[in-house]
């Protein structure tokens, strides 16, 4: 039997127990720690616009985020998947299976995103793609754990193709990396050039890796096409552009255009070399406060301002684990799902958002190389010419033939 003053008691301990704001539960980890996983080129073409970079990138994000969860210290590792599918697939299966890998990160070498993408599903793994550009990655080979972070080929091509073709250069010749990327850039721009009221006078395939483009870019010049697009990356981009400029082509009246192309390629062309070049991208170093304030940590770090990828694999790091934290797990499908309701901003992207299909959703920016005479020191290389909101600059959902939107529509 309960006295007055005992019912008084626990009557008061049920009022403030109801009043005490509620904590926030400690991340159930399930293996008691978080490893993220940066895969991608140390060694050859896309080194410096991914590589120890994007590393670096990624321990910068998980100090800013505090460098532990449920008080375990949040770990790093890192792999060269050498640009070839079966080596980067050897990799994933490891660090999924064997080494306790929550989630890999960036993977250039669109076939080598591919490849990982099917292994993340197949196992029910985290998968954040910055480097990788295929458009496919979230059309009809897309999955429920993967997110495509930074860009892709539809973006570039749309970003690049409407606007060329608005300024009046309406005939194109493509000079194209022999592999899923390039093909997927160059279909990805075609389709935008076509839509947009241009043409297509010339094609032609490089291979990966190529030292000498002569032949490649005579067929171009030879097309009359008033602009010449190339779609490759990383060394064939920057050898490809050189020797248009040995050949003259730009003195003689074509313009050039990259369509991908990051600023360690600009800065090592040149801007002599490089001035007046048109290409799209995800970030630039001098566009705002706070993207000035990362690229100067990021470079006292790497020597090198980030590229996109990089400064795309930072911003990935830290929604990703702002979402185990906010989750309370790091189940992938959990954790992937808090990632899409939650907005990223940050100093890659405001209001960013990521769709069904796993895009990330974001703006993106046209820019021209500048001249000498405008450029006002090494790395202040790019003026911006349009920004293009995030639902104009990726393909449109219902577009991309990702089973996951179908299957959410019915």
């Amino acid at each position: 039997m309960l006295t007055p003053l005992r019912a008084a008691l626990l009557a008061a301990a049920s009022l403030c127990a109801l009043a005490a704001p509620a904590r926030a539960a400690e991340p159930r980890l399930s293996d008691g720690k978080v490893k993220l996983a940066v895969l991608n080129d140390m060694s050859s073409v896309y080194a410096d616009s991914t590589g120890r970079g994007s590393v670096i990138a990624a321990e910068m994000a998980v100090k800013d985020f505090g460098g532990t969860l449920d008080g375990k210290p949040v770990e790093v590792v890192f792999a060269d998947h050498q640009n070839k599918p079966d080596v980067g697939s050897n990799i994933a299966r490891q660090w999924y299976d064997r080494d306790g890998v929550d989630v890999i990160l960036d993977v250039p070498t669109s076939s080598v995103a591919l490849a990982v993408q099917q292994i993340a599903k197949d196992k029910g793994k985290v998968l954040i793609v910055s480097g990788g550009g295929t458009s496919d990655l979230t059309g009809v080979q897309c999955s429920p754990t993967g997110i495509h972070w930074t860009y892709d080929t539809y973006a570039l091509s749309h970003v690049s193709g409407s606007a060329a073709v608005k300024k009046g250069l309406d005939s194109w010749a493509f000079v194209t990396a022999d592999y899923a990327f390039g093909h997927a850039l160059e279909r990805d721009a075609i389709a935008e050039v076509k839509r947009s009221g241009g043409k297509v006078l010339s094609t032609v395939r490089a291979p990966f890796a190529t030292a000498d483009f002569s032949s490649f870019l005579l067929q171009a010049q030879g097309s009359g096409a008033k602009l010449i697009a190339f779609a490759n990356a990383g060394g064939d981009t920057v050898n490809a552009i050189k020797q248009a400029h040995e050949f003259g082509i730009v003195q003689g009246g074509q313009t050039l255009l990259a369509l991908l192309i990051n600023i360690d390629d600009v800065h090592s062309l040149g801007i002599e070399v490089a001035q007046n070049l048109l290409l799209t991208t995800a970030f630039y170093w001098d566009r705002t406060p706070e993207t000035r304030a990362f690229a100067a940590r990021f470079k006292e770090k790497a020597g090198l301002m980030p590229t996109m990828h990089q400064a795309g694999v930072y911003s990935s790091v830290l929604h990703y684990l702002k979402a185990v934290q906010a989750a309370g797990t790091d189940d992938a499908k959990t954790v992937v799902a808090k990632m899409r309701e939650t907005p990223v901003n940050d100093m890659f992207a405001t209001n960013g958002r990521i769709r069904e299909d796993g895009r990330m959703v974001h703006d993106m920016y046209l820019m021209q190389v500048k001249t000498p005479k405008e450029s006002t020191g090494e790395w202040d290389l790019y003026k911006l010419v349009a920004t293009v909101p995030g639902d104009e600059a990726f393909r449109p959902l219902a577009e991309g033939g990702c089973p996951l939107v179908k299957a959410a529509a019915k």
